[in-house]
C-alpha cells in the first residue's frame, strides 16, 4: 500500500469516526467517503461533523454535496488553466516564416 493509499485510508477512518460519534451508522460514513473520493474532501467532511455537529442526515449530505461541487468546480478550473496555458503557448511558438 503506497504512502497516498493509506491516507486516503486514515482519512476515510477518520470520517467514519466521526459518523459514528453522530450516532449514525458507519455504513453512512463509507457512503459518504465513496462519494467524497479524495483525501481532503474526506478530512474536511470529518472536520465538518465534528465541529458543526448536525442535526440531521440531510445537513450532512448538504454539506457533503457543498464539498464534491466545491472539489468538482476546482478540477474544471484547472483544466481550464491548463488549456489556456496550453493555447498561449501554441500562439506563442516560434515559427519558421
Amino acid at each position: 500500500m503506497t504512502r497516498r493509499d493509506r491516507l486516503r485510508e486514515d482519512a476515510r477512518e477518520q470520517l467514519v469516526d466521526a459518523i459514528l460519534q453522530l450516532g449514525y451508522p458507519a455504513e453512512f460514513g463509507v457512503v459518504l467517503a465513496e462519494e467524497l473520493r479524495s483525501e481532503q474532501a474526506m478530512r474536511r467532511m470529518a472536520s465538518y461533523l465534528r465541529q458543526a455537529q448536525p442535526q440531521s442526515p440531510e445537513e450532512i449530505a448538504d454539506e457533503m454535496l457543498a464539498i464534491v461541487a466545491q472539489r468538482d468546480s476546482w478540477v474544471e478550473r484547472k483544466i481550464s488553466e491548463h488549456a489556456q496555458a496550453s493555447v498561449t503557448a501554441f500562439y506563442n511558438r516560434d515559427r519558421d516564416d
